[in-house]
């Protein structure tokens, strides 16, 4: 993939990196050894995070703070990792979807950063441009119905939104068929090392979970 920052979301993170993690991969409905890192992932949270720490997180913080700027409240449309780490810390389990979504779920809330997880072959075009959302942008988030992504951060197709740190589009979402996945990391802190190492850990869940080589990481900002 190529994978194009625009110049306005330069404009209001200068700083911007991320990293995309491309494989041939094979989804499963359940892997329990995964949920087994998944459950010890959340007990470390329960007993180091409470709701109001979380906001703390610099990748979360980050994240927030774009949103400000693009002009949406991120209390009312919060990031995708916010999201993952407070269902964990209100006592509630992760949502268990199939291999490579928990396996991206468990990626994110490792590093608080929020990630995109892609089924490649439904992209239109081999380009995908980093923008922000438009009044009246038509989008499918999944399992949210039409979501307005007027002042999100959104990752475009020739078609349209594919993903924004919210919610990913119905239309390019991760299924059991999936067999080409593209992953993005969006570091609006700009830490390219720790970036970096969330790619290489996504990389190495790849390989134990989805019996891949775990694919290959390019950076972007």
């Amino acid at each position: 993939m190529k994978i194009i920052v625009s110049s306005e979301i330069k404009a209001v993170c200068p700083v911007f990196v991320g990293a995309c993690v491309e494989a041939k991969v094979e989804n499963s409905p359940f892997n329990g050894p995964l949920w087994d890192e998944i459950r010890e992932a959340e007990a470390g949270f329960r007993a180091s995070l409470t709701t109001e720490s979380l906001k703390e997180m610099p990748s979360i913080a980050a994240t927030r703070a774009i949103y400000k700027k693009c002009g949406k409240d991120p209390s009312r449309y919060r990031p995708a990792s916010e999201q993952l780490i407070r269902r964990i810390l209100q006592g509630k389990e992760l949502y268990q979807i199939d291999t490579l979504v928990d396996l991206i779920n468990l990626a994110s809330i490792g590093y608080g950063y929020s990630i995109g997880g892609f089924d490649a072959d439904k992209f239109v075009g081999d380009t995908l441009t980093l923008g922000i959302g438009r009044e009246g942008e038509p989008y499918e988030g999944i399992g949210r119905g039409v979501l307005n992504i007027a002042g999100l951060p959104v990752y475009r197709d020739e078609l349209g939104g594919v993903g924004t740190p919210t919610s990913d589009n119905e239309r390019t979402k991760i299924t059991l068929s999936t067999t080409h996945l593209v992953v993005l990391i969006n570091g609006y802190d700009g830490d390219e090392q720790r970036v970096i190492d969330n790619a290489c850990y996504i990389q190495q869940l790849i390989r134990q979970y989805a019996q891949s080589n775990g694919g290959a990481v390019s950076v972007y900002r």
